[in-house]
């Protein structure tokens, strides 16, 4: 996972850590209500259920945990995750989605809290293990929003429910535009020498600028689509999303702002996201 942020701890971790805060607190509220039956509901994700992905957020709450507190115990997550390959994620959700339901909401709640205890107390400047380059706190805090929003739109699709876009998705968006060259190499590609220009309309209708207002290769659009995107909640064909380039338009196509193998994405939607 790329680094989103390079200044440290202190101003820039408050502040995504009181984001995270919020949305997680979103995402609690659409399952601390529910029947324990419609835990079992399928999500988008194949093979994943509610409980699955509140699971898997548990999971990797405590894994950063681990980062944050036990560097050095970090490198016995990277040798198992290196053993059982790409079913390690999946494992680690699938073990989780067999609690009861209340006992794994309270585990999620308690590690997210412990999480973001261990990040507010780190040093300035401290750079955490990960399966990946070393992270910021402030980095690891725009990660773990990213996930929880993005995990948070499976559950909300499997109810059935339409959330309101907020200006929380800044943190998602920021992170997909800095995974850009990620994206290209997981997949064995050259990643574009040059920036590329993103203009995104936030849920506000601000205008969200990243990159030079020069460069030849531009992404415009919805930002609440581009963070779909991003996040492989939606199809390309099912965004507003517009690509001026040949490398932008294969960035749109290979997005993805998580850790891990390349994902496969999702199948295409009539109508698209809203």
């Amino acid at each position: 996972m790329a680094d989103t942020d390079t200044a440290g701890t202190g101003g820039a971790v408050v502040a995504v850590l009181r984001d995270l805060a919020a949305e997680s607190e979103e995402v609690d509220a659409l399952v601390a209500d529910l029947d324990p039956a419609r835990w079992a509901l399928p999500t988008p994700a194949k093979g994943w259920t509610i409980a699955h992905q509140i699971a898997h957020l548990a999971w990797t709450d405590d894994k950063a945990l681990v980062a944050a507190t036990e560097p050095g115990r970090f490198e016995d997550e990277i040798a198992s995750a290196l053993a059982a390959g790409e079913s390690y994620v999946d494992e680690g959700a699938a073990e989780g989605a067999e609690l009861p339901p209340d006992r794994l909401l309270g585990t999620w709640r308690r590690r997210r809290g412990q999480l973001a205890e261990a990040l507010r107390a780190l040093p300035e400047g401290a750079r955490l293990p990960w399966f990946g380059p070393p992270m910021s706190a402030a980095s690891m805090a725009s990660a773990r929003l990213m996930e929880t929003w993005a995990h948070g739109q499976d559950i909300a699709d499997a109810l059935g429910v339409r959330r309101v876009p907020t200006a929380r998705l800044w943190h998602v968006a920021r992170l997909g535009v800095r995974t850009r060259d990620f994206a290209f190499a997981v997949r064995g590609l050259t990643p574009p020498a040059g920036e590329f220009r993103v203009e995104l309309t936030g849920p506000d209708g601000a205008t969200w600028a990243f990159g030079p207002a020069d460069a030849a290769q531009r992404i415009t659009g919805s930002a609440h689509h581009f963070c779909l995107l991003v996040t492989q909640r939606t199809h390309r064909a099912d965004t507003d999303l517009r690509a001026d380039g040949e490398q932008a338009a294969t960035w749109l196509e290979i997005a993805q702002a998580f850790a891990g193998p390349p994902g496969p994405g999702r199948a295409r939607a009539e109508g698209g996201p809203s």
